[in-house]
């Protein structure tokens, strides 16, 4: 694509069509500029868009589409085509600096972004003067500028607070700290020095108050993996002036909007988690600041109102007191009965509190409630800062703390039996301080793993959980139903079985809730109920013990998939596709109306697939519907074709990219629950399966080579038969696949299928091509994963085919080639191969080349038979060779880049491991021992004159031990 006006002009009208709401206008514009992306100068393009245009939509909508572009394409992946050209990176890099400062905010956000995208992959070593061109900027004095410098310095570095500690990391992390740590801090203090000038300057103090946000922020990604030298060496700037931004008040930076936190919450926030930072890792150097900082956040947290723009503030100190209070030599801090009393009073129980704000949350946000309260996204919330404060005192004052709360806990539920109607909340906030004070270690697999001695868990659960889930209508008291079955889930460990069966039909009763959140957490509470562990390692809650309520359990559960807000739930999904794996059989006389129900979701959701969860669970139960009926009654499975295929067809003709790999795995669940044959319905669609389009995308791999496979298991005379012209299709996948690091193992996979299944004469032709090909990798780029799966495909050929025929293929392709495979690959590398179905196809095929190759015993090859025995030996004796090179170390691990459908296995359409070799041996010891006998009978003192002469004695006492296993011995 050339820079032209018209290019320009046609980019234009595409960006507008994206924006549409109409789908059949916004689709095809997306596919459009989805294929010209690969093109030269399209990103230089979205550029000088958004410099040039005129209309501020288009920039903003080119800024977007730029980030996204980068974010799918920058990465580098080996084996696979570079999609951005050299000329472009260049030209690239050389101006997004500049446009970013250039541009006004919501722009400079996008590109900001950009920029620490390319950063993470080429910055420090391909873009070695991006920070010299940032920190030169710090001179501009236009605070815009600087903001922008700092924005991108920020999301670029702050990938330090979570990256292992690697010697690269310390590389990069000490060269910005050399070009940027002084820059930074004369910058701090040149701000500090702005805001006393221009204290009564209102708009001047946003743009300063942002700048120091962003420093803030920065302080922390570059002091979070180590105190560097520079930072200890000036900490006195850096504390006295956080020290006093803390208890700063400027009127003029107050907010009147109670929800938004105003700039100076914001900073006060990130000055608590830093000091909070130096208070838990640099505890020694902080010693001397900690007094004044603890002094400073205990009045700002005793002076703070209710108000929801101060929850991130308030949270943050408390965790800053949490931290302190945890640490063994800030103990004396908080040893005195009062000042236990007072942060219990003044601190803990306020913020425990369910104001108005959470109620609203509760009611109308239901969806950013549950993510918050369950899934402990909540951290930034004042109840769960309070309740780390609990815990963090708890650890070493938890007698005295117990005390003080089980008073609050008694009084707050008088105050709520005087009349319910009104004071609900006391109750509410007794459960979750009686939560907070009981558990000590929690995992979201297991619930609470730990719990405090003192407080008992199942009395609280009698007298006051049980009666809000018993009473008449579920839909009273909504927050405290919800409380009550969070108080289950979390202390299902600890209350006793018979109290959780007896919550069980309750839990059913409260899916009919209409509150969002009550409904939902009734699912989730049983789906974990569900996956409770009892001895002997089965379900705790059998399926006989959910007979009674198997009905009203899955009535209930689709029905509130149609409660509103509900319809893609993916706790319910979640809960359904629990309770079959946990009822199996006794749901097969619900499945037609299940099925039916799972269909037309199915239907529904593809049609805009929005929530990744939600669609798993209800792949996996569709799953299990099949396993489960099809184990009682094979015959079933055309019925379940028959609801399902014309969905999937409406799936892979429309392209829904997220549900096609979901479907693959489904219809290889399917095909293999047929016996011998395979149906025309699949057989029509098998040249499409072999579609190279279809193969670009890295998430349809792995299902999509399962799928070939069950074609060739149940069906290989077939294709061969009536779609032989397919054959080289088949086997251009291979090459495709063979030919990537990160795919080759699915190659093998295929071909394996290929060599075992297709009739001999119908690859006949294409044989010796393969081995061709599989040598040039070899030759290429040999991995250990590649030399593991080429091991397993060649002693299956020799099983298969014969082990004379693998030893005339391989000299026909080259001469003595079978000898350089034997002395440089088999024997030396026949110890990495893993699996206990690879390793047996290994030993038989090699057993088979030691016994039924005539070559091996009367020609050159001969000296490598002993050598190629104590390889097998070893295989069967020794531990696993696990090693790998250090270069190869990352080479599976792949980060699927930007927006590609990743691939996601389905737990419940798994596939039974098959053994090739399972008929015809069933011990290979015992096989090698027979083999051996059998060959010494044709050419008799031969084999033995070889081993008593060449192999070791270790070896040797293994082999006389498998001949008398089997009771044979050699001639």
């Amino acid at each position: 694509m050339e820079l032209s006006d018209a290019n320009l002009q046609t980019l234009t009208e595409y960006l507008k069509k994206t924006l549409d709401p109409d789908p059949a206008i916004r689709r095809p514009a997306e596919k459009f500029l989805e294929s010209v992306e690969g093109s030269q100068n399209y990103p230089l393009l979205l550029l000088t868009l958004l410099e040039k245009s005129q209309e501020n939509v288009i920039k903003v909508c080119a800024s977007v589409t730029f980030k996204n572009y980068i974010k799918r394409n920058w990465r580098i992946v080996e084996d696979e085509p570079n999609k951005i050209c050299e000329s472009d990176r260049i030209a690239i890099k050389a101006n997004i600096v500049p446009l970013m400062l250039s541009s006004p905010e919501q722009i400079q956000k996008q590109l900001s972004d950009a920029i620490s995208i390319i950063g993470r992959e080429d910055f420090p070593q391909k873009w070695p003067d991006l920070l010299t061109e940032m920190v030169n900027r710090f001179q501009s004095g236009d605070f815009h500028v600087i903001n922008g410098v700092l924005r991108t310095a920020h999301s670029l570095f702050k990938r330090y607070r979570h990256e292992f500690k690697s010697n690269e990391l310390w590389t990069e992390i000490k060269l910005v700290l050399d070009a940027f740590a002084l820059p930074l801090t004369n910058l701090f203090k040149a701000t500090i020095e702005l805001c006393s000038t221009h204290a009564n300057d209102a708009s001047a103090l946003k743009v300063l108050f942002s700048s120091l946000i962003l420093i803030a922020k920065l302080f922390y990604s570059l002091n979070f993996q180590d105190l560097p030298e520079f930072f200890e060496d000036n900490m006195e700037t850096w504390m006295t002036n956080f020290h006093s931004l803390l208890t700063l008040d400027n009127k003029l930076l107050q907010t009147d909007d109670e929800e938004e936190a105003g700039l100076l919450e914001l900073l006060k926030s990130q000055i608590c988690d830093n000091a909070a930072l130096y208070a838990q890792k640099y505890d020694e150097e902080f010693q001397p600041y900690l007094p004044r900082f603890v002094t400073a956040i205990w009045n700002l947290l005793v002076t703070t109102g209710q108000e929801v723009k101060y929850d991130l503030l308030v949270s943050n100190a408390i965790q800053f007191l949490a931290s302190v209070c945890e640490r063994p030599h800030y103990k004396h801090l908080f040893e005195d009965q009062n000042t236990l009393t007072s942060i219990c009073e003044k601190v803990i129980v306020p913020n425990m509190e369910f104001r108005a704000a959470d109620e609203e949350a509760f009611e109308d946000n239901s969806e950013e409630y549950i993510r918050r309260d369950l899934e402990g996204s909540d951290i930034d919330t004042r109840r769960r800062a309070a309740c780390d404060l609990v815990r963090g005192l708890c650890k070493f004052f938890e007698g005295p703390v117990t005390g003080i709360f089980s008073g609050y806990v008694n009084s707050m539920l008088q105050e709520y039996a005087k009349n319910p109607s009104v004071n609900w909340k006391h109750k509410d906030a007794a459960i979750y301080l009686v939560t907070s004070l009981a558990s000590k270690a929690q995992t979201q697999k297991h619930g609470i793993t730990q719990a405090n001695e003192l407080v008992n868990l199942t009395e609280f659960f009698v007298n006051h959980i049980q009666p809000d889930l018993k009473s008449a209508t579920v839909n009273e008291f909504p927050v405290l139903k919800a409380d009550g079955i969070k108080y289950i889930m979390i202390f299902r460990n600890q209350v006793p079985k018979e109290q959780l069966l007896v919550s069980i039909p309750l839990l059913i009763n409260h899916l009919q809730a209409e509150s969002i959140v009550v409904h939902t957490y009734a699912a989730h509470a049983l789906e974990r109920l569900f996956t409770m562990r009892g001895t002997n390692n089965s379900t705790l809650i059998t399926a006989a013990e959910m007979a009674p309520f198997v009905e009203v359990l899955l009535t209930n559960l689709f029905k509130a998939l149609t409660l509103p807000g509900s319809s893609e739930n993916e706790y319910i999904m979640k809960a359904i596709m629990r309770s079959f794996s946990l009822l199996q059989e006794s749901i097969i006389p619900y499945i037609p109306s299940v099925i039916t129900q799972l269909t037309q979701k199915l239907l529904a959701v593809s049609k805009n697939p929005s929530k990744p969860h939600f669609n798993h669970y209800m792949f996996e139960s569709i799953c299990l519907s099949i396993r489960i009926t099809c184990k009682a009654n094979p015959e079933a499975v055309g019925s379940f074709e028959e609801a399902l295929f014309l969905v999937f067809t409406e799936i892979l003709q429309n392209d829904v990219q997220e549900f096609i790999p979901y479907v693959f795995q489904v219809m290889s669940l399917l095909l293999e629950m047929h016996k011998n044959e395979i149906p025309s319905s699949y057989m029509a669609l098998f040249p499409h399966l072999l579609q190279p389009v279809l193969w670009e995308r890295t998430g349809n791999i792995p299902p999509l080579v399962r799928l070939l496979q069950a074609f060739l298991e149940r069906g290989a005379s077939t294709i061969a038969g009536t779609a032989a012209d397919k054959i080289p299709g088949l086997l251009g996948v291979f090459q495709k696949l063979i030919a990537s690091k990160a795919n080759d193992h699915q190659g093998f996979y295929l071909l394996n299928s290929i060599i075992e299944h297709m009739p001999p004469e119908s690859v006949d032709q294409y044989r010796k091509q393969i081995f061709i090909l599989l040598f040039q990798r070899l030759q290429n780029s040999k991995t250990t994963k590649f030399i593991k799966s080429f091991l397993v495909f060649i002693n299956l050929y020799c099983i298969r085919y014969g082990a004379l025929a693998l030893q005339e293929i391989f000299d026909s392709i080259q001469p003595k080639m079978f000898g350089m495979v034997l002395e440089k690959i088999i024997i030396p590398e026949i110890q990495k191969v893993s699996g206990q179905v690879e390793k047996k196809i290994c030993a038989v095929g090699i057993t088979k080349i030691l016994t039924e190759c005539p070559p091996m015993m009367d020609t050159e090859y001969t000296k490598l038979w002993i050598p190629l025995l104590q390889a097998l030996i070893g295989l069967f004796e020794l531990p696993e060779d696990d090693t790998i090179p250090d270069e190869e170390h990352f080479i599976d691990i792949e980060d699927t880049p930007g927006y590609q459908t990743a691939f996601s296995q389905l737990a419940f359409a798994g596939k039974k491991e098959h053994d090739p070799v399972g008929q015809m041996v069933n011990n290979p010891r015992i096989h090698l021992a027979q083999s051996l006998h059998k060959l010494s009978t044709a050419c008799p003192g031969r084999v033995l004159s070889m081993l008593s002469t060449s192999l070791n004695a270790e070896a040797l006492q293994y082999l006389q031990g498998y001949l008398q296993a089997a009771s044979v011995s050699l001639l």
